[in-house]
């Protein structure tokens, strides 16, 4: 039972350090005015990757039901 408390702690610290990386970081370097445009190039560019993936997906599950329906 050691070895497994031993993995939640190492995955909370694993957790925890994502956290911060990614809300920490950005929350600094805006507060001191700096990579303002950066971090909204980042968003805007994540958001569209997003909306890429889920046009794809439609696309593809479209195709498929086609697929289906012939067979």
């Amino acid at each position: 039972m050691k070895e497994a408390s031993d993995i939640f702690r190492i995955v909370g610290i694993v957790l925890l350090v994502l956290f911060v990386l990614a809300v920490g970081v950005p929350l600094v370097l805006a507060a001191a005015g700096v990579a303002l445009g950066i971090i909204g190039l980042l968003v805007g560019l994540a958001i569209a990757v997003i909306k890429i993936a889920i046009v794809v997906a439609i696309i593809y599950l479209v195709i498929v039901g086609i697929r289906a329906v012939l067979r």
